[in-house]
């Protein structure tokens, strides 16, 4: 009798068993939910990508490039990338589809090399790797850590190992591996956006051309309608016959000569009808061209008509300049007088490299800015309806000079002392937010506005603004090659060979000016990088490798004998 009951429960219990089974895989087809235990979140999307990824219409296919017999670190990037895809598809389904490529799986050399040029024509970078041989010798590898993204007959590449100035091989893996998510997502975000804001770069005041901000424009080209605009004091410029506005943001980018006051007020209005601006400002002109020539320049202060207004919305732009022991470097002729020239690279206190800030979504985990001849900002006025942020200041150890300035080579032979920089984190990078007064209220109009449509405000809409008091920031080199020139990389140092974060930067800054905040949601990740020990494993070698290879075992043992003696316990009866 004991044995029947003993044989209904256990039948009983099987059938629970099955049922519940059944009803959490029948469940799991209606019902979604991740669950992220680790500190820093790493597993969890932003909403953003979440939606963007729900709300995908058809198939975005994602080529990797990075497969095959790897290093632990690119490993370690190519197990992150994975994961990533397979979050994305967990979201969006049948929609998402990706594959890993070894593009060095051929054996044949001349087909590796047709496939490694057409990844280089597509826009992956490649990267050399030493590999160490069974042997004991070193081979060169060449890999294109990268994707290629497809959607309807589109692509574009996304190049996914960041190479940033002073991080070590692992901080930089990291580094690539926090954006992997925004990476994605902003690829995703261009191949499917149908609605696209519009940029106006302002021009008729000595600003920077075409070929001066090429690369930052090719790449917002791909998210946003570039126009340039002549304002001429022509009423219409900036905004319709309604008064409103034709464009989402405006870029100021370096002007070298007087605004009129037309042109103020066009710029005025267009912010008090909510309009988004950027500003790059350099209130002090220096000619670094001059520098090839002579060993000194002048620094004159730039006469741009535009200080009462940034002052009337909540910023001023010192007349000076800063030194920074934190700083780029620029080729020095060492060579004797009448001897061959021989150019080294000596550190520049008037180029410096600033640190943006990390307590902002714009500027959080990016790499130090390159600036040149750049001046210090302060925030003026109380009024509690405009919020000020600094994103970008100078380093610890820096000072100010103010203008009329002589800049001269031979600082370069001077030692630098950290003692005479006695100025720390001077703000460069101002973000202002709220409703900003006119400048011309109480004022004659310098326009008329009688017979038109045209409505004067004498206070803005909720809106926003960035100014830097560094022109160049925006700026990219221009290689001259006859009669065809080479737009360089923003943030490029052609000098160091190095790419500093200004790109990253400035799309930052226009990604949340024109109110994408969820591209740059995912920015705000911060994985920590829990490095090992290395003396303390060289140290507990052995005891680590007993407890990790022998006490899994041992618990295996113990967890045997424990059931069989329950079992035989209770069986016994």
């Amino acid at each position: 009798m004991q044995r029947k009951k003993i044989k209904q429960d256990s039948i009983f219990q099987l059938i629970v068993t099955i049922s519940i089974i059944v009803l959490f895989a029948v469940a799991s087809n209606y019902l979604f939910t991740r669950i992220d235990l680790t500190s820093d979140s790493r597993y969890t999307l932003s909403s953003h990508t979440k939606e963007l990824i729900k709300e995908l219409d058809d198939i975005v296919y994602f080529k990797v490039y990075l497969n095959g017999d790897l290093p632990a670190g690119f490993k370690r990037l190519e197990n992150a990338t994975h994961e990533i895809l397979d979050d994305f598809r967990a979201y969006g389904k049948d929609n998402v589809q990706f594959e890993f490529i070894n593009p060095s799986e051929s054996s044949d050399q001349k087909t590796r090399n047709e496939i490694f040029k057409q990844l280089y024509q597509k826009g992956l970078d490649p990267t050399n790797l030493q590999v160490k041989e069974k042997g004991g010798g070193n081979s060169q590898k060449i890999i294109f850590p990268g994707v290629i993204v497809s959607y309807r007959g589109m692509e574009i590449p996304v190049n996914i190992l960041k190479n940033y100035m002073g991080y070590s091989p692992e901080g930089n893996l990291n580094a690539s591996i926090q954006a992997l998510e925004y990476e994605l997502t902003f690829a995703i975000h261009k191949l499917t956006t149908s609605e696209v804001p519009k940029i106006g770069f302002i021009d008729g005041h000595g600003e920077l051309d075409n070929f001066q901000v090429g690369d930052i424009a090719n790449t917002l080209s791909e998210l946003y309608h570039l126009e340039r605009i002549r304002l001429n004091g022509d009423i219409y410029s900036l905004q319709d016959n309604l008064s409103r506005n034709k464009y989402d943001l405006i870029v100021i980018a370096k002007p070298k000569s007087t605004f009129s006051e037309e042109d103020k007020f066009l710029i005025d209005q267009f912010i008090m009808n909510g309009g988004r601006s950027l500003w790059f400002i350099d209130e002090v002109n220096v000619n670094m061209d001059s520098l090839a020539y002579t060993r000194t320049t002048l620094g004159l202060t730039n006469k741009l008509n535009i200080d009462d207004q940034l002052f009337k919305y909540g910023v001023r732009i010192n007349p000076n300049l800063i030194q920074d022991v934190q700083c780029a470097v620029i080729p020095v002729n060492t060579a004797l007088y009448g001897q061959q020239p021989k150019f080294e690279p000596a550190p520049w206190i008037y180029f410096p490299l600033m640190s943006p800030s990390q307590n902002h979504i714009i500027t959080r985990n990016l790499d130090m800015i390159h600036s040149q001849f750049v001046g210090s900002i302060d925030t003026v006025g109380i009024n509690p309806e405009i919020k000020k942020t600094v994103i970008l200041s100078s380093s610890k150890y820096s000072r100010t000079v103010m203008a009329p300035v002589l800049v001269d080579l031979s600082l370069i032979s001077e030692k630098i002392s950290a003692n005479r920089f006695n100025k720390s984190y001077l703000p460069t990078g101002v973000i202002l937010e709220g409703e900003f007064p006119s400048i011309y209220t109480n004022r004659t109009l310098p326009i008329k506005t009688q017979n038109s449509k045209f409505i004067f405000k004498d206070k803005s809409e909720q809106t926003k603004m960035i100014i830097f008091s560094d022109g160049d920031l925006i700026r990219n080199h221009v290689r001259e090659d006859g009669e065809n020139s080479e737009v360089l990389p923003l943030g490029y140092d052609r000098f160091t060979k190095q790419t500093y974060g200004n790109k990253e930067l400035i799309l930052n800054c226009v990604n949340y000016l024109c109110d994408m905040h969820g591209l740059l949601e995912s920015r705000t990740k911060e994985y920590k990088l829990r490095m090992l020990d290395k003396p303390k494993i060289t140290k507990e070698r052995t005891k680590w490798q007993i407890i990790n290879v022998l006490l899994p075992i041992l618990l295996v043992v113990l967890g045997g004998f424990a059931f069989n003696y329950f079992r035989k316990k209770r069986y016994s009866k």
